[in-house]
């Protein structure tokens, strides 16, 4: 944590509102499936705020109007950290999608009363996903005050993020705009490990094949060096013929001129 953040108490906009943030494993898992997919969604972004379970007060002033949204996204905002979202302090901008994920502890009031502030304060798509009947409602803003309502079949690509709700399957797969899955913890680690593993086998490859390239560069180099002495070599030989014939040639030369000193026609000799 950035020790220049002011770790600020504020005792009329707490923090927390004591309730936990999952009642069971499944809604945990998907909470940290979508929240760990969201905040990779926009790594490279610093102007999206990507939030779970955090207190969310859209008036200044009415402390009580709040609700933490199991995953928030807010466009338009910066990172960074905060205790809550207070509306007020991010120039009035409010966050434009939530998700719910539900469990059998759910009560209908609690999420009536949820859906009643995205639908006053601005949320422009709301989901509320049920794990355990596989079911995903979409709300999206229709006018001001009001969600349009639907149920995800087939799939749903959100208009504000671009990531697809598929719920084709035997559960629901939520994509990047890559097409890439949402993965849990446990994926992402096994995933990283195949990469690493994938990554350290590429890397013995690429050694391996620089040492064959080498010792082939080396084996040419100790040929080229063979070839260029055999040249020499002949090249003396040559020179070594060469002589010799001017040397043979001198003597028959000489010989030739002895027969004519003695009144012999060389040319006659047979």
């Amino acid at each position: 944590m950035d020790s220049r953040i002011p770790m600020v108490v504020d005792l009329e906009y707490p923090d927390s509102d004591g309730r936990p943030m999952a009642d069971n494993t499944l809604q945990a898992d998907w909470i940290w499936r979508l929240f760990g997919g969201m905040k990779l969604l926009v790594i490279e972004r610093n102007d999206i705020f990507v939030a779970t379970n955090l207190l969310w007060y859209p008036v200044e002033g009415k402390p009580k109007i709040r609700v933490a949204p199991d995953i928030m996204v807010a466009l338009g905002r910066p990172k960074g950290y905060r205790g809550s979202y207070k509306q007020w302090v991010e120039g009035g901008v409010g966050p434009q999608v939530a998700i719910e994920v539900l469990s059998p502890g759910n009560r209908r009031a609690e999420l009536l009363r949820k859906r009643r502030i995205y639908q006053r304060f601005g949320v422009r798509e709301y989901y509320v996903y049920d794990p355990y009947k596989e079911k995903l409602k979409v709300y999206l803003r229709a006018s001001t005050n009001f969600f349009r309502v639907t149920e995800v079949t087939k799939t749903f690509t959100s208009p504000l993020l671009g990531v697809t709700f598929d719920m084709t399957g035997a559960s629901m797969v939520v994509r990047l705009p890559d097409g890439e899955p949402f993965r849990d913890i446990e994926d992402m680690h096994l995933q990283n490990g195949e990469r690493l593993r994938q990554a350290a086998e590429r890397e013995a490859d690429a050694k391996s094949e620089t040492r064959r390239v080498r010792r082939e560069k080396r084996e040419l180099e100790i040929a080229a060096k063979r070839a260029a002495i055999e040249k020499q070599q002949l090249e003396a030989e040559a020179k070594r013929a060469a002589i010799e014939k001017q040397q043979l040639q001198a003597e028959v030369e000489a010989m030739r001129a002895k027969l004519k000193a003695a009144g012999i026609d060389p040319d006659a000799v047979s």
